[in-house]
């Protein structure tokens, strides 16, 4: 049964042009993936990449609301409600992560339609992706902290390139914030293209009918070149790179950063006090210890880009990486009390372990940073 309703939350469709269309339908979950819908979506990419008649890969949602809220995390934690020492999250985390893996080296043209809310997983179906369409309506954010796990999917990977040698995208992953505007999904590096929403269906029947028996990655460029939009407004992180630089980079600990911020929200610059004293309201709902592994995590990733013969420079060797986090911090307290804090009760008031950032045992940081025992990531 659950096998049937995941093959009816990805569906797919081939052209006769070889145009193969994944479609997301689970709108009353914002298109949540489970582990059974992951094990389809990858079938599907692993036959199309091996198939002749595929020319090009378009990734959708049947909803304007949501193209993917991320994964269906009220599914990981019943199952370890259930029982501590369920294998549910091993699983999971393999699907999500070789399934990236996937996609980042996907040799044909793959094509994502960010429409609408973009989270979590669902940036991990789509930011490592060749051409990554967002729209007006699209918003992004890795609120992962919230429910204390850490912003994983591989966007490390992402926000080592992203402007201030990495210190936007630590700031988005700390802080949960989220990019509500075409500028900034492009400044940062998640998205390549920039197309209303209003064109979308246009572009959609313009890809189905193209001719791409022939240099398919030029013809789909053309395309979305042609529907492709510059922004009316510049980019609001553009303006607040040396404030967000001076916060967050140069791989400063936790503290080091509230620290920053809290004298940043003093500033006589009202737009970088407004924006700090955020990035502080951002921080408290994060569990403190996924903070310090997340801060500790992207800071590893950063410093790694520079050296490509580096493991941690490559999509796969965050992963792996990735998969030993994933599965320790869900393994911890605070993965069950923040789903119950934000996604159960709703109250928003989460009870840590530990309470703060000061509280953090450095040991047990270490403990979760260290590699994974008994479990080697299937990829």
């Amino acid at each position: 049964m659950a096998t049937a309703a995941a093959a009816q939350w990805v569906q797919t469709n081939v052209g006769a042009n070889g145009l193969a269309v994944i479609t997301l339908d689970r709108p009353k979950a914002l298109n949540a993936m489970n582990l059974e819908m992951d094990i389809i979506y990858k079938k599907h990419l692993d036959e199309w990449a091996a198939s002749p008649g595929v020319k090009s890969v378009l990734v959708q949602s049947s909803s304007s609301r949501a193209f993917c809220a991320g994964m269906d995390i009220k599914g990981v934690a019943a199952a370890l409600q259930e029982d501590k020492t369920s294998t549910l999250p091993h699983q999971v985390f393999a699907a999500e992560y070789s399934l990236i893996c996937e996609i980042s080296n996907y040799k044909k043209p793959y094509i994502s339609l960010m429409d609408g809310i973009t989270m979590g997983f669902g940036i991990g179906l789509s930011g490592h992706g060749r051409y990554r369409i967002v729209t007006e309506k699209t918003v992004l954010a890795m609120p992962e902290n919230g429910i204390g796990l850490f912003p994983d999917v591989g966007f490390a990977h992402i926000a080592a390139r992203t402007p201030g040698g990495g210190a936007v995208g630590a700031y988005l992953a700390l802080t949960g914030a989220r990019i509500t505007n075409p500028a900034d999904a492009l400044y940062v590096g998640v998205a390549s293209h920039y197309i209303p929403s209003e064109n979308l269906p246009s572009l959609k029947e313009e890809l189905e009918q193209l001719d791409l028996s022939h240099d398919a990655h030029q013809k789909v460029e053309e395309v979305l070149g042609k529907y492709s939009k510059s922004p009316e407004a510049e980019p609001k992180l553009k303006g607040l790179l040396p404030a967000i630089t001076s916060c967050f980079g140069g791989c400063k600990s936790m503290l080091e950063i509230i620290a920053a911020l809290t004298t940043a929200q003093e500033s006589d610059d009202s737009a970088v006090a407004e924006w700090a004293k955020g990035a502080l309201e951002g921080l408290k709902k994060g569990a403190p210890l996924s903070l310090c592994v997340t801060q500790r995590h992207f800071a590893d990733i950063a410093t790694a880009v520079s050296n490509v013969d580096h493991p941690l420079a490559k999509i796969e060797g965050v992963m792996r990486k990735e998969y030993s986090l994933g599965t320790k911090t869900s393994m911890r307290p605070d993965f069950l009390e923040g789903v119950r804090a934000v996604l159960i009760d709703k109250d928003q008031k989460p009870r840590w372990q530990p309470a703060t950032v000061e509280d953090v045992d450095q040991k047990e940081l270490e403990e979760v940073l260290a590699p994974l025992e008994g479990h080697p990531p299937p990829f």
